[in-house]
């Protein structure tokens, strides 16, 4: 049995920098966050940062990979707990339920990401974009399987529920956090919920 790794100073302190300010730049956006913001959450000067970073850009695109990882392995934790396809497309509900009462660490960092960078900050916007197109592949691929085990209707369009589910999932939390109403939320999910049980 193989002994674990190490970690030198120098990544623990890079590890350090991304954790604590990946909740940041989830909430307040590559703009809004400042250097300021760096040292303050992670008690480092500017020169210990820029030392383990080139540039604010780096930080931000290690946050996103990060607040991304944790999200996709609470969705992967929460479908592996359900035997059937429908409980694991349900699953993604259930995941989100629990990002957009995260007031903490900002919500969903694809949706906070994508509107954020736009055409403003091109290397953050293609995260965003290969994280939507990797979730629809995802998605896609469990209709699939339940088409093939009969527990979705055959003739059902994968790529439909997909992008479905994706715009339903983020739209409801853009319009639940712009309203600050979690009853709105709560309403759009409903349908989805619907919408999923009408596919078997």
């Amino acid at each position: 049995m193989s002994k674990p790794v190490k970690m030198t100073k120098a990544e623990k302190t890079k590890n350090l920098i991304i954790e604590k300010t990946a909740p940041i730049f989830n909430r307040k956006g590559y703009a809004g966050t400042s250097l300021n913001d760096i040292t303050a959450a992670t008690g480092l000067t500017k020169g210990s940062i820029y030392g383990n970073f080139a540039n604010k850009d780096e930080v931000a695109l290690a946050a996103f990979d990060f607040n991304l990882k944790s999200n996709l392995s609470k969705i992967e934790a929460e479908m592996n707990c359900q035997t059937t396809t429908k409980g694991k497309l349900l699953a993604y509900i259930d995941v989100y339920q629990g990002l957009i009462g995260s007031i903490s660490n900002g919500g969903c960092p694809i949706l906070n990401t994508a509107t954020d960078a736009d055409d403003t900050h091109p290397a953050l916007r293609k995260k965003a974009l290969q994280a939507v197109l990797s979730w629809k592949k995802n998605i896609i691929n469990l209709v699939n399987e339940g088409i093939s085990q009969n527990e979705i209707k055959e003739g059902s369009d994968p790529e439909q529920i997909a992008l479905t589910m994706i715009a339903m999932i983020e739209g409801g939390i853009m319009i639940a956090r712009l309203t600050n109403k979690l009853s709105n939320w709560n309403s759009i999910m409903d349908s989805l919920k619907k919408y999923i049980n009408t596919l078997s």
